[in-house]
């Protein structure tokens, strides 16, 4: 049996959970709704979901606040939160393939990605974030001799995070992991196109001993259940990566409840900036094409910008071209997929909008087309636009899938121009064998995170998240733990 006969076989044998995870149990919805779960290679049906509304939000903050209020995880040491924690990422590097499978039927990655990439990622997240548990400090303020001022850090309460579907366990292990370390309460709301392996996380994590009410899993839509999360008053913190337009309204809906913490990771239309000195064009051009085409392009520091030095542009081109010829959509269950189906039929009609868009605003396409000799599935071809016009909306808007578009410069002050002619900032990327140039752009660049001559470069140490209308949230590093916690000033006066 080869390595693709063994995975086919893997995913026709999964049992696959679809309830709710509340206080410790599996449940069905209240209002008994359910949701199709649909293998996007396929168009198969893999589960019938339950669909949360309000009536099961307010359940699921009911049992967080409870398990709060109690201290079984909030006020348990910090050493203990962090054994448990620990214990669950043992489970999941355990069920590793079973993760890998269902990411991958529930959205279209490729399995060498969930299995090589998307887990590896979640069990170092989680450890890292198990390990900070015990390792947040309070501070003493350099007061007068007559009084003792203690800052100290508190989990802030409930914390529901709303996670995206094109990196279903990865992000939400990126949210849950430091909310849990700090020891707050979580609601995890996955996202309807990919709830499968958030449900096992859940069954997982109670194995592990976190107790019941702490961690909760709501599947369902945002405008039923996520609205209901983001206006509830008592949620203490929303934690979100998805769209900008959906980051506006959870501001909007804190404001219009409790002023809930809002800690967000929104869109991006990041730009990498290849100079005419980059010592190794090969390499640039393989991380670009790896930038935009790996995840079908369905990633928020997607190299959706391509920005080159006028004197290369041709040259650098034909390479760029040449690594998107090598990203093929097949079926993401062979091994040797390295591009699979958008998440859906809707995504995919998106997606091809934005295309046809472009080539009416004069946009060249100068490789591939929207359509596949495919009878079913999902899938679209890498696309490659060149651009003169930065105004274009397939420059400026987030298309989330396997469109480049690539425009030139030719100073460093133009290449910054264009970069940051954006409303986004969530991610740039630098190609260049001039320290000094590589400074200076890094620092006048509008990105949250900036890469030199790697693209996507970082590990659990480094924080995640962008600028602008990207968002304001980090998710990773010790910054991430700290973004779940209040700080507590407590003066205490000697007297004379």
């Amino acid at each position: 049996m080869n390595c693709y006969q063994y995975y086919q076989e893997k995913a026709a044998a999964l049992n696959v959970i679809d309830k709710a995870f509340i206080d410790g149990q599996f449940v069905s919805s209240i209002s008994k709704q359910t949701f199709a779960c649909i293998n996007p290679a396929t168009q198969e049906v893999l589960a019938e979901v339950v669909s949360c509304d309000h009536h099961d939000a307010d359940l699921a903050v009911a049992s967080a606040r409870k398990a709060y209020q109690s201290g079984v995880w909030s006020r348990l040491a910090p050493v203990e939160r962090k054994t448990i924690l620990l214990k669950l990422a043992d489970l999941i590097e355990e069920n590793a393939e079973e993760f890998a499978l269902l990411d991958t039927l529930d959205m279209g990655k490729p399995i060498a990605e969930s299995s090589g990439f998307d887990v590896p990622t979640t069990i170092a997240c989680l450890r890292w974030s198990a390990e900070a548990a015990d390792k947040v400090y309070g501070e003493i303020a350099p007061t007068a001799p007559s009084a003792l001022a203690l800052i100290t850090r508190e989990p802030i309460g409930v914390v529901s995070a709303i996670v995206p579907w094109n990196y279903p366990l990865m992000m939400a292990c990126w949210k849950i992991a430091p909310a849990l370390a700090a020891g707050n309460s979580v609601i995890l709301k996955p996202s309807e196109k990919s709830p499968l392996s958030a449900l096992l996380l859940a069954k997982l994590s109670k194995e592990a001993g976190v107790p019941d009410g702490v961690f909760n899993v709501l599947p369902g839509f945002g405008h039923s259940v996520g609205k209901a999360l983001a206006l509830h008053m008592d949620v203490d913190v929303i934690a979100f990566t998805g769209s900008t337009h959906t980051a506006g309204l959870l501001m909007k809906y804190a404001g219009e409840s409790n002023l809930k913490r809002v800690w967000l990771e929104a869109g991006g239309k990041s730009p990498c900036i290849v100079y005419e000195d980059c010592e190794d064009l090969e390499k640039a051009a393989a991380a670009v094409a790896m930038g935009i085409f790996s995840n079908q392009g369905e990633v928020c520091i997607a190299t959706s910008r391509l920005l080159v030095q006028a004197s290369i542009k041709e040259q650098f081109l034909a390479l760029v071209i040449e690594q998107a010829k090598t990203y093929i959509p097949a079926d993401p269950l062979d091994p040797n997929t390295n591009m699979g189906p958008v998440v859906d039929e809707q995504h995919l009609r998106s997606i091809r909008a934005h295309i046809m868009k472009a080539q009416q605003q004069g946009a060249n396409l100068v490789l591939g087309t929207p359509q596949l000799p495919l009878n079913t599935g999902c899938y679209i071809n890498p696309i490659i636009f060149t651009v003169t016009n930065n105004n274009l909306a397939i420059v400026q808007e987030e298309v989330f899938g396997p469109v480049l578009a690539v425009s030139s410069f030719g100073d460093i002050d133009e290449a910054l121009e264009l970069a940051n002619d954006c409303k986004y900032g969530l991610a740039a990327g630098i190609w260049t064998n001039d320290l000094n140039k590589a400074h200076k752009t890094a620092r006048e660049l509008q990105a949250g995170m900036v890469w030199i001559n790697n693209w996507g470069g970082g590990d659990a140490s480094t924080p995640f998240g962008g600028i602008k209308q990207s968002g304001n949230g980090r998710d990773k590093s010790l910054h991430s733990v700290e973004k779940y916690t209040e700080l507590k000033t407590t003066w205490i006066d000697f007297g004379e």
